[in-house]
Protein backbone atom coordinates (compact mmCIF):
# COMPACT_ATOMS: atom_id res chain seq x y z
CA UNK A 1 0.00 0.00 0.00
CA UNK A 2 1.43 3.44 -0.66
CA UNK A 3 1.96 6.27 1.42
CA UNK A 4 -0.11 8.71 -0.82
CA UNK A 5 -3.28 5.65 0.12
CA UNK A 6 -2.65 6.13 3.55
CA UNK A 7 -2.18 9.30 3.50
CA UNK A 8 -5.39 9.48 1.73
CA UNK A 9 -7.49 7.52 4.26
CA UNK A 10 -6.48 9.04 7.49
CA UNK A 11 -7.14 12.62 5.41
CA UNK A 12 -11.12 11.10 4.73
CA UNK A 13 -11.52 9.81 8.43
CA UNK A 14 -10.17 12.86 9.70
CA UNK A 15 -12.74 15.11 7.53
CA UNK A 16 -15.48 12.29 8.49
CA UNK A 17 -15.05 12.72 11.92
CA UNK A 18 -14.98 16.26 11.75
CA UNK A 19 -18.40 16.39 9.72
CA UNK A 20 -19.63 14.16 12.70
CA UNK A 21 -17.95 16.28 15.67
CA UNK A 22 -19.94 19.76 13.65
CA UNK A 23 -22.94 17.98 13.00
CA UNK A 24 -23.81 16.97 16.75
CA UNK A 25 -22.24 20.44 17.47
CA UNK A 26 -25.17 21.94 15.43
CA UNK A 27 -27.78 19.66 16.34
CA UNK A 28 -26.69 20.42 19.93
CA UNK A 29 -27.21 24.16 19.05
CA UNK A 30 -30.46 23.37 17.75
CA UNK A 31 -31.70 21.14 20.16
CA UNK A 32 -34.84 23.59 21.17
CA UNK A 33 -35.59 23.36 17.59
CA UNK A 34 -35.68 19.81 17.23
CA UNK A 35 -37.77 19.97 20.70
CA UNK A 36 -40.38 21.95 18.71
CA UNK A 37 -40.39 19.57 15.87
CA UNK A 38 -40.62 16.54 18.28
CA UNK A 39 -43.79 17.95 20.07
CA UNK A 40 -45.34 19.13 16.85
CA UNK A 41 -44.80 15.28 15.91
CA UNK A 42 -46.72 14.18 18.48
CA UNK A 43 -49.05 16.48 18.34
CA UNK A 44 -49.70 15.88 15.06
CA UNK A 45 -49.87 12.17 15.62
CA UNK A 46 -52.93 12.53 18.52
CA UNK A 47 -54.54 15.50 15.78
CA UNK A 48 -54.58 13.05 12.97
CA UNK A 49 -57.73 10.77 13.92
CA UNK A 50 -59.87 13.67 14.33
CA UNK A 51 -59.15 14.92 10.92
CA UNK A 52 -59.66 12.09 9.55
CA UNK A 53 -62.65 11.80 11.09
CA UNK A 54 -64.27 15.03 10.69
CA UNK A 55 -62.71 14.54 6.49
CA UNK A 56 -64.54 11.24 6.12
CA UNK A 57 -67.68 11.22 8.07
CA UNK A 58 -68.47 15.11 8.60
CA UNK A 59 -67.17 15.71 4.21
CA UNK A 60 -65.56 18.77 5.63
CA UNK A 61 -62.73 20.41 3.74
CA UNK A 62 -58.86 19.12 4.45
CA UNK A 63 -58.16 22.84 6.04
CA UNK A 64 -61.26 23.19 7.70
CA UNK A 65 -61.10 19.60 8.86
CA UNK A 66 -56.99 21.56 10.25
CA UNK A 67 -58.12 24.62 11.64
CA UNK A 68 -60.81 22.60 14.51
CA UNK A 69 -58.79 20.12 15.22
CA UNK A 70 -56.00 22.84 16.42
CA UNK A 71 -58.70 24.65 18.14
CA UNK A 72 -59.88 22.07 19.91
CA UNK A 73 -56.66 20.97 21.06
CA UNK A 74 -56.12 24.41 22.04
CA UNK A 75 -59.22 24.30 23.77
CA UNK A 76 -57.93 21.44 25.94
CA UNK A 77 -55.03 22.91 26.83
CA UNK A 78 -56.21 26.30 27.60
CA UNK A 79 -58.84 24.63 29.91
CA UNK A 80 -56.19 22.79 31.71
CA UNK A 81 -54.15 25.71 32.17
CA UNK A 82 -57.56 27.15 33.73
CA UNK A 83 -57.46 24.33 36.13
CA UNK A 84 -54.33 25.74 37.75
CA UNK A 85 -55.84 29.41 37.94
CA UNK A 86 -57.58 28.99 41.32
CA UNK A 87 -54.44 27.33 42.61
CA UNK A 88 -51.74 29.71 41.44
CA UNK A 89 -54.10 32.30 43.14
CA UNK A 90 -55.07 30.85 46.39
CA UNK A 91 -50.59 29.70 46.55
CA UNK A 92 -50.05 33.33 46.11
CA UNK A 93 -52.64 34.86 48.77
CA UNK A 94 -51.01 32.34 50.95
CA UNK A 95 -47.52 33.81 50.38
CA UNK A 96 -48.68 36.60 50.53
CA UNK A 97 -50.04 35.94 53.70
CA UNK A 98 -47.48 33.77 55.23
CA UNK A 99 -46.60 33.89 58.90
CA UNK A 100 -43.18 32.09 58.85
CA UNK A 101 -43.80 31.93 63.30
CA UNK A 102 -47.13 30.02 62.08
CA UNK A 103 -44.99 27.75 59.69
CA UNK A 104 -42.57 27.04 62.08
CA UNK A 105 -45.22 25.85 64.16
CA UNK A 106 -47.15 23.67 62.83
CA UNK A 107 -44.60 22.35 61.25
CA UNK A 108 -42.84 21.49 64.15
CA UNK A 109 -46.32 20.17 65.78
CA UNK A 110 -46.69 17.70 62.92
CA UNK A 111 -43.16 16.55 63.71
CA UNK A 112 -44.05 16.02 67.04
CA UNK A 113 -47.02 13.83 66.05
CA UNK A 114 -45.19 11.69 63.76
CA UNK A 115 -42.66 11.10 66.36
CA UNK A 116 -45.51 10.54 69.07
CA UNK A 117 -47.67 8.29 66.89
CA UNK A 118 -44.70 6.05 65.94
CA UNK A 119 -43.78 5.17 69.45
CA UNK A 120 -40.16 7.03 69.04
CA UNK A 121 -39.45 8.74 72.88
CA UNK A 122 -40.83 12.15 72.96
CA UNK A 123 -39.93 13.60 76.19
CA UNK A 124 -37.38 16.36 75.22
CA UNK A 125 -38.71 16.59 71.35
CA UNK A 126 -40.06 20.16 72.06
CA UNK A 127 -36.00 21.14 73.46
CA UNK A 128 -35.04 19.53 70.68
CA UNK A 129 -36.61 21.47 68.22
CA UNK A 130 -36.18 24.35 70.15
CA UNK A 131 -32.21 23.82 70.31
CA UNK A 132 -31.72 22.10 67.50
CA UNK A 133 -29.46 23.44 64.75
CA UNK A 134 -31.94 22.97 62.07
CA UNK A 135 -34.61 25.21 63.06
CA UNK A 136 -31.71 27.74 63.76
CA UNK A 137 -29.89 27.65 60.47
CA UNK A 138 -33.21 26.77 58.24
CA UNK A 139 -36.37 28.17 60.12
CA UNK A 140 -34.71 31.16 61.59
CA UNK A 141 -33.19 31.85 57.72
CA UNK A 142 -36.04 31.04 56.40
CA UNK A 143 -37.52 34.24 53.96
CA UNK A 144 -38.62 35.43 51.19
CA UNK A 145 -36.12 37.22 49.88
CA UNK A 146 -35.93 34.99 46.99
CA UNK A 147 -39.04 35.25 45.09
CA UNK A 148 -38.08 38.60 43.38
CA UNK A 149 -35.55 36.28 41.54
CA UNK A 150 -38.04 33.75 41.46
CA UNK A 151 -40.28 36.08 39.59
CA UNK A 152 -37.76 37.23 37.20
CA UNK A 153 -37.17 33.45 36.38
CA UNK A 154 -40.43 32.59 35.93
CA UNK A 155 -41.34 35.90 33.70
CA UNK A 156 -38.41 34.52 31.11
CA UNK A 157 -39.84 30.74 31.58
CA UNK A 158 -43.06 32.12 30.73
CA UNK A 159 -41.32 34.14 27.35
CA UNK A 160 -39.43 31.25 26.35
CA UNK A 161 -42.68 29.45 27.18
CA UNK A 162 -44.66 31.73 24.63
CA UNK A 163 -42.28 31.39 22.02
CA UNK A 164 -42.29 27.42 22.00
CA UNK A 165 -45.99 27.79 22.04
CA UNK A 166 -46.54 29.35 19.30
CA UNK A 167 -43.23 27.33 17.54
CA UNK A 168 -45.11 24.07 18.03
CA UNK A 169 -48.55 25.57 17.00
CA UNK A 170 -46.94 26.76 13.97
CA UNK A 171 -45.44 23.55 13.17
CA UNK A 172 -48.36 21.31 13.91
CA UNK A 173 -50.76 23.10 11.55
CA UNK A 174 -48.63 22.59 8.80
CA UNK A 175 -48.21 18.75 9.98
CA UNK A 176 -52.36 18.02 10.01
CA UNK A 177 -52.72 20.00 6.83
CA UNK A 178 -50.00 18.21 4.88
CA UNK A 179 -49.72 14.62 6.42
CA UNK A 180 -46.77 14.06 3.93
CA UNK A 181 -44.67 17.10 5.21
CA UNK A 182 -42.55 15.42 7.55
CA UNK A 183 -42.09 12.40 5.51
CA UNK A 184 -40.57 14.51 2.59
CA UNK A 185 -38.31 16.01 4.73
CA UNK A 186 -36.83 12.66 5.58
CA UNK A 187 -36.82 11.98 1.93
CA UNK A 188 -34.37 14.43 1.18
CA UNK A 189 -32.08 12.08 2.78
CA UNK A 190 -32.46 8.78 1.81
CA UNK A 191 -31.50 7.42 -1.53
CA UNK A 192 -34.09 7.13 -3.82
CA UNK A 193 -33.82 3.18 -3.91
CA UNK A 194 -34.53 3.25 -0.64
CA UNK A 195 -37.63 5.78 -0.76
CA UNK A 196 -40.32 2.93 -1.16
CA UNK A 197 -39.23 0.84 2.00
CA UNK A 198 -38.71 4.65 3.84
CA UNK A 199 -42.35 5.56 2.73
CA UNK A 200 -43.92 1.85 4.64
CA UNK A 201 -41.83 2.96 7.65
CA UNK A 202 -43.16 6.24 7.85
CA UNK A 203 -46.90 4.97 7.17
CA UNK A 204 -46.11 2.30 9.98
CA UNK A 205 -44.30 4.47 12.84
CA UNK A 206 -47.86 6.63 12.14
CA UNK A 207 -50.24 4.22 12.63
CA UNK A 208 -48.63 2.54 15.87
CA UNK A 209 -47.84 5.80 17.63
CA UNK A 210 -50.93 7.23 16.56
CA UNK A 211 -52.22 4.58 18.81
CA UNK A 212 -49.70 4.51 21.62
CA UNK A 213 -49.79 8.18 22.23
CA UNK A 214 -53.68 7.62 22.25
CA UNK A 215 -53.58 4.73 25.15
CA UNK A 216 -51.21 6.95 27.04
CA UNK A 217 -54.20 9.76 26.80
CA UNK A 218 -56.09 7.16 28.10
CA UNK A 219 -54.05 5.21 30.78
CA UNK A 220 -53.65 9.16 32.22
CA UNK A 221 -57.17 9.66 32.06
CA UNK A 222 -58.28 6.81 34.07
CA UNK A 223 -55.28 7.63 36.93
CA UNK A 224 -56.79 10.75 36.60
CA UNK A 225 -60.55 9.96 37.63
CA UNK A 226 -58.99 7.29 39.94
CA UNK A 227 -57.13 9.90 41.70
CA UNK A 228 -59.67 12.91 41.29
CA UNK A 229 -62.53 10.37 43.06
CA UNK A 230 -59.87 9.57 46.31
CA UNK A 231 -58.70 13.01 46.69
CA UNK A 232 -62.59 14.20 46.85
CA UNK A 233 -63.85 12.09 48.63
CA UNK A 234 -61.03 12.49 51.85
CA UNK A 235 -61.56 16.27 51.04
CA UNK A 236 -58.47 17.65 49.69
CA UNK A 237 -58.81 20.92 48.65
CA UNK A 238 -58.04 21.34 44.97
CA UNK A 239 -58.71 18.05 44.36
CA UNK A 240 -58.77 18.54 40.50
CA UNK A 241 -55.40 19.90 39.75
CA UNK A 242 -53.49 17.98 42.54
CA UNK A 243 -54.70 14.50 40.44
CA UNK A 244 -54.22 16.42 37.08
CA UNK A 245 -50.32 16.82 38.03
CA UNK A 246 -49.86 13.11 39.78
CA UNK A 247 -51.76 11.34 37.30
CA UNK A 248 -49.20 13.54 34.69
CA UNK A 249 -46.22 12.08 36.30
CA UNK A 250 -47.26 8.35 34.97
CA UNK A 251 -45.58 9.51 31.38
CA UNK A 252 -42.33 8.61 33.14
CA UNK A 253 -42.19 4.73 33.50
CA UNK A 254 -41.84 3.32 36.76
CA UNK A 255 -40.20 6.50 38.38
CA UNK A 256 -43.32 8.82 37.83
CA UNK A 257 -45.97 6.90 39.89
CA UNK A 258 -43.94 6.50 42.62
CA UNK A 259 -43.05 10.00 42.63
CA UNK A 260 -46.99 11.26 41.89
CA UNK A 261 -47.88 9.34 44.64
CA UNK A 262 -45.13 10.86 47.24
CA UNK A 263 -45.95 14.22 46.12
CA UNK A 264 -50.39 13.53 46.53
CA UNK A 265 -49.80 11.66 50.14
CA UNK A 266 -47.14 14.97 51.05
CA UNK A 267 -49.99 17.09 49.92
CA UNK A 268 -52.56 15.58 51.32
CA UNK A 269 -51.16 15.55 54.67
CA UNK A 270 -50.10 19.20 54.38
CA UNK A 271 -53.71 20.05 53.51
CA UNK A 272 -54.95 18.93 57.03
CA UNK A 273 -51.67 20.32 58.78
CA UNK A 274 -52.83 21.45 62.27
CA UNK A 275 -55.07 18.95 62.69
CA UNK A 276 -54.60 15.42 65.14
CA UNK A 277 -51.65 13.26 63.53
CA UNK A 278 -53.65 9.84 64.47
CA UNK A 279 -57.29 10.50 63.64
CA UNK A 280 -57.16 13.00 60.76
CA UNK A 281 -54.16 13.37 58.98
CA UNK A 282 -52.71 9.46 59.15
CA UNK A 283 -56.41 8.38 58.54
CA UNK A 284 -56.84 10.58 54.97
CA UNK A 285 -52.86 9.80 54.36
CA UNK A 286 -54.01 5.91 54.06
CA UNK A 287 -57.23 6.45 52.09
CA UNK A 288 -54.80 8.16 49.38
CA UNK A 289 -52.53 5.42 49.63
CA UNK A 290 -55.66 2.79 49.10
CA UNK A 291 -56.77 5.07 45.94
CA UNK A 292 -52.97 5.32 44.41
CA UNK A 293 -52.93 1.58 45.01
CA UNK A 294 -55.94 1.11 43.11
CA UNK A 295 -54.94 3.42 40.85
CA UNK A 296 -52.03 1.43 40.04
CA UNK A 297 -53.66 -1.70 40.02
CA UNK A 298 -55.85 -0.62 36.91
CA UNK A 299 -52.68 0.76 35.51
CA UNK A 300 -50.36 -2.25 35.19
CA UNK A 301 -52.84 -5.12 34.77
CA UNK A 302 -55.17 -2.94 32.12
CA UNK A 303 -53.82 0.32 30.62
CA UNK A 304 -50.15 -0.78 30.05
CA UNK A 305 -51.35 -4.36 28.24
CA UNK A 306 -53.73 -2.28 26.64
CA UNK A 307 -50.82 -0.16 25.40
CA UNK A 308 -48.29 -2.26 24.49
CA UNK A 309 -49.98 -4.99 23.16
CA UNK A 310 -52.35 -3.13 21.10
CA UNK A 311 -49.90 -0.44 20.15
CA UNK A 312 -46.82 -0.72 19.41
CA UNK A 313 -46.55 -4.44 19.59
CA UNK A 314 -44.37 -5.33 21.83
CA UNK A 315 -43.87 -7.45 24.74
CA UNK A 316 -43.99 -6.24 28.32
CA UNK A 317 -40.85 -7.46 29.46
CA UNK A 318 -39.30 -6.43 26.57
CA UNK A 319 -40.90 -2.41 27.00
CA UNK A 320 -39.69 -2.99 30.43
CA UNK A 321 -35.65 -3.79 29.49
CA UNK A 322 -36.00 -1.08 27.03
CA UNK A 323 -36.96 1.61 29.62
CA UNK A 324 -34.50 0.37 31.84
CA UNK A 325 -31.28 0.37 29.80
CA UNK A 326 -32.47 4.01 27.98
CA UNK A 327 -33.44 5.52 31.35
CA UNK A 328 -29.41 4.44 32.37
CA UNK A 329 -28.34 6.21 29.55
CA UNK A 330 -30.06 9.41 28.51
CA UNK A 331 -32.18 9.37 32.05
CA UNK A 332 -35.73 10.48 32.15
CA UNK A 333 -35.97 11.81 29.03
CA UNK A 334 -34.77 8.50 27.95
CA UNK A 335 -37.31 6.71 30.12
CA UNK A 336 -39.71 8.97 28.18
CA UNK A 337 -39.27 8.47 24.66
CA UNK A 338 -37.91 4.58 24.67
CA UNK A 339 -41.10 3.05 23.54
CA UNK A 340 -42.04 5.32 20.58
CA UNK A 341 -38.08 5.83 19.65
CA UNK A 342 -37.59 1.84 20.10
CA UNK A 343 -41.21 1.19 17.73
CA UNK A 344 -39.86 3.32 14.86
CA UNK A 345 -36.17 1.18 15.01
CA UNK A 346 -38.24 -2.14 14.69
CA UNK A 347 -40.38 -0.93 12.07
CA UNK A 348 -37.62 0.49 10.10
CA UNK A 349 -35.66 -2.52 10.52
CA UNK A 350 -38.13 -4.89 9.31
CA UNK A 351 -38.57 -2.64 6.23
CA UNK A 352 -34.55 -2.64 5.46
CA UNK A 353 -33.61 -5.95 6.94
CA UNK A 354 -36.50 -8.11 6.26
CA UNK A 355 -33.96 -11.25 5.88
CA UNK A 356 -32.28 -11.22 8.67
CA UNK A 357 -32.70 -13.83 10.96
CA UNK A 358 -32.74 -12.25 14.05
CA UNK A 359 -34.73 -9.20 12.84
CA UNK A 360 -36.90 -11.48 11.96
CA UNK A 361 -38.00 -12.76 15.48
CA UNK A 362 -37.70 -9.12 17.03
CA UNK A 363 -40.33 -7.72 14.52
CA UNK A 364 -42.64 -11.01 14.47
CA UNK A 365 -45.33 -9.20 16.05
CA UNK A 366 -45.11 -6.09 13.81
Amino acid sequence: MKATTIANGILRAVFVLSGIVLGCYFLYQIRSVLGYLAIAAVIALLGRPIVLFLRRKLKLPNLLAVILTMMLMLGVFVGILALFIPLINEQGKNLSLLDIEDLRSNLNLLYAQIVDYFGITTSNVNDMIKDSELEKNVLEGLNLSFIPNFLNSFLNILSDFSVGLFSVLFISFFFLKDSKLFQNGILTFVPNTKEGNMVKSIDSINNLLSRYFGGILLQLFILFIVYTITLLIVGVENAIVIAFLCSLFNIIPYVGPIVGGVIMITLTMTSFLGADFSSVILPKALYVFIGLFIGQLIDNFFSQPFIFSNSVKSHPLEIFLIIIISGLLFGVVGMVIAVPGYTAIKVILKEFLSENSFVKKLTKNL
